[in-house]
């Protein structure tokens, strides 16, 4: 068995998730009230900053999660490359909630029902020898969930479904920033747990081919001509023969697309992307468009698939069958992979290995622990950690003095990382900075070839960033190679 299809296919097995479904039931009170709280502390300054007026103007009056708990199946557990236990499990919460939000100039809006649905993965990392033997819990959506919201009154709200999709907009962002991979919810169950034990690197790079399309904006199968997408352009007014381009989405990461095919129905692209992988059952979703200069463009199909299922694939080859609407159609798009994983080996950083101008050779990673031995009056101190790497810009999250929080010591441990083309490395150095409020306090630079002489390509250290304050950090290089 080859190692590709030894990683895609390691599984413990399904697992029972009946224990887990009673235990959310007993605790789905507390669960409740503290669900409540991280949803109006976290969604109502994105409103402020994401929204239009007058929606930025909306604070929550109310939140009532219900009595009806999140109910969870098809739980797989296994264990993970750096020794942790990772459980993946859908999720299912078909809520009947009472939540009220009121704004300024717009009537109150009120939410009786949430369907809330995704496959989740909670990763246990490290495993220790002291109770409670688990260093930390990661929690993440594998692929961005489905939210659906019910509004009471909806019939007398004015634009409700600009109001809908706004809201449901920045919910998902939300989600997305926090709990959609690439990006994982950290809950330290030590609180001395090593971040840098805890934090659970990208597998690889995924390069998608898009190869040829056939047979796009024709009729549905067995349809005489009047229906499907052949017969909603002619319905339209539509060309009859589009001009097409493929979008394609993979998790939270950046959406490319194509070039556009003019004038045909059996478009040939052979255009490929990389794309970063956090796990094998990310999905891949594709999109395929007629391109219209004069006005919106039309969507003829849409297909998903998962990177596991396209690798395991014969050549990494699939032809996907595209729906229109919820509706198959004729269309069908022709795709490859090819997986490459990251190991710390620098060989491949110099690019050449066939994938255009968006190959990804390699990826720096940026880890921030902590810091230490910050000054100032304990209630003005407002820490954060910037990082710099030429244009590329990341900060920590701003912290201030609350119970449980050692302000002149705190914990930070956020990732930030680059993917990294041909040429780019070893570029500028990494800047470091600690910043109080918006005041730059200290700073220091790492050259990235003190990093690739590191043991692993790697580097982690407190760095002396002055005024007696050190930033526990970490710098990792990988490259990638072929996973044959």
């Amino acid at each position: 068995m080859s190692a590709i299809v030894e990683a895609l296919t390691a599984s413990g097995g399904p697992e029972s998730p009946g224990f887990l479904n009673d235990l959310v039931k007993q605790l789905w009170p507390n669960i409740a009230v503290a669900g409540a709280c991280m949803i109006k502390g976290i969604a109502e300054p994105m409103f402020t900053v994401t929204l239009p007026a007058p929606l930025n103007s909306l604070v929550f009056e109310k939140i009532d999660l219900g009595t009806v708990p999140m109910h969870f199946s098809k739980v797989d557990v296994h264990k993970t490359e750096n020794e942790g236990i990772k459980l993946d499990l859908d999720l299912d919460w078909d809520g009947e909630c009472d939540i009220e939000l009121n704004g300024n100039m717009i009537p109150k809006i009120g939410v009786e029902h949430v369907k809330l649905r995704g496959r989740l993965s909670i990763l246990l990392c490290p495993l220790t020898d002291v109770l409670p033997l688990i260093g930390a819990a990661q929690v993440t959506f594998i692929n961005p969930p489905y939210l659906k919201l019910t509004f009471t009154d909806a019939a007398h709200i004015a634009n409700l479904s600009v109001i809908d999709k706004a809201i449901r907009k920045v919910i998902l962002s939300i989600i997305s920033s926090l709990a959609v991979l690439p990006n994982r919810f950290l809950v330290k169950l030590d609180p001395t747990v090593d971040f840098f034990k805890t934090y659970q690197p990208p597998l690889g790079v995924l390069r998608l081919t898009i190869e040829s399309g056939s047979e796009l904006g024709e009729n549905h199968e067995g349809d005489g001509g009047s229906g499907g997408v052949g017969g909603l352009f002619k319905r339209l007014g539509l060309r009859d023969v589009p001009d097409c381009y493929v979008k394609v989405n993979l998790s939270a990461e950046a959406e490319w697309r194509t070039g556009t095919a003019k004038n045909t129905r059996h478009p040939e692209w052979n255009e490929a992307a990389d794309f970063v992988v956090c796990d094998y059952d990310q999905s891949i979703a594709v999109d395929v468009n007629d391109e219209d200069t004069a006005r919106k463009d039309d969507d003829i199909g849409v297909g998903v698939i998962t990177v596991k299922q396209l690798l395991l694939r014969d050549d990494g080859r699939q032809e996907l069958r595209l729906t229109h609407q919820e509706e198959a159609t004729n269309g069908r798009l022709a795709i490859r992979g090819q997986f490459f994983k990251f190991v710390p080996d620098a060989s491949s950083l110099e690019g050449g290995g066939g994938g255009g101008e968006s190959e990804i050779v390699g990826l720096l990673t940026v880890l921030v622990a902590s810091a230490f031995g910050i000054r100032g009056k304990r209630q003005e101190l407002k820490p954060s950690v910037k990082v710099t790497w030429g244009e590329q810009i990341f900060r920590t999250a701003v912290k201030s003095d609350a119970p449980g929080v050692d302000i002149e010591n705190p914990s930070f441990d956020q990732a930030f990382r680059v993917a990294l083309r041909p040429g780019m490395i070893p570029g500028p150095p990494v800047k470091i900075t600690l910043l109080d409020g918006e005041v730059e306090t200290g700073a220091v630079e790492v050259a990235l070839e003190d990093v690739l002489t590191s043991e692993e390509l790697t580097l982690q250290k407190f760095f002396d960033v002055g005024e007696g304050a050190t930033v526990r950090a970490g710098l990792w290089l990988r490259g990638t190679t072929p996973l044959e």
